[in-house]
């Protein structure tokens, strides 16, 4: 197996279910392409790979009877959202020449994957302004605490974590 392909699947989570699609996921890369992320997903009706390249975002089936694939060049890529479940998520990708729609994906390798596309592409979110949090109000300090965990943890998403800041750190 590729060297690549190796650490991507150490770094993978259920790698069981992906074997037939990791065992030929060679097949399906373009000449010096690196692969770098994977993870187990839903496209359409089928379950399969997650797979980002240095390249691309491919999504590849690799059943007994049927053998499909979707890519999207990074170069096509104009967003990339992820929203996320309790457990799993899904990866939302807009591209020049459509849109993808990948489910049932990992929640920590989902939200990896579309934060790695949006930085190669420039649409990271810029670092939130720190905010000054008066000292005389340990109850706001543990509350602001508490939510910075719960975002770390990923159980909540950049987006629900900034509004709940936002509406923690309201005046009035």
């Amino acid at each position: 197996m590729r060297e690549d392909i190796e650490q991507a699947k150490q770094k993978m989570r259920l790698r069981s279910r992906s074997s037939r699609e990791i065992k030929y996921l060679a097949e399906h890369l373009w000449e010096g392409e690196r692969v770098e992320r994977l993870a187990r997903g839903s496209c359409g009706k089928g379950g399969g790979l997650v797979v980002l390249t240095d390249r691309r975002l491919l999504f590849v089936l690799e059943g007994r009877k049927r053998r499909a694939s979707e890519e999207f060049p990074l170069r096509n890529v104009s967003s990339v959202e992820w929203a996320a479940g309790l457990v799993l998520g899904k990866i939302v990708v807009l591209a020049s020449d459509g849109q993808a729609e990948i489910t049932n994906v990992n929640k920590r390798a989902g939200r990896e994957i579309a934060d790695l596309i949006r930085n190669r592409l420039g649409l990271a979110s810029p670092a939130p302004t720190p905010v000054a949090v008066p000292p005389d109000d340990p109850d706001l300090n543990d509350r602001l605490r508490r939510l910075g965990e719960l975002r770390e943890a990923g159980v909540l998403t950049r987006e629900e974590f900034e509004g709940k800041m936002a509406r923690l750190l309201r005046p009035g």
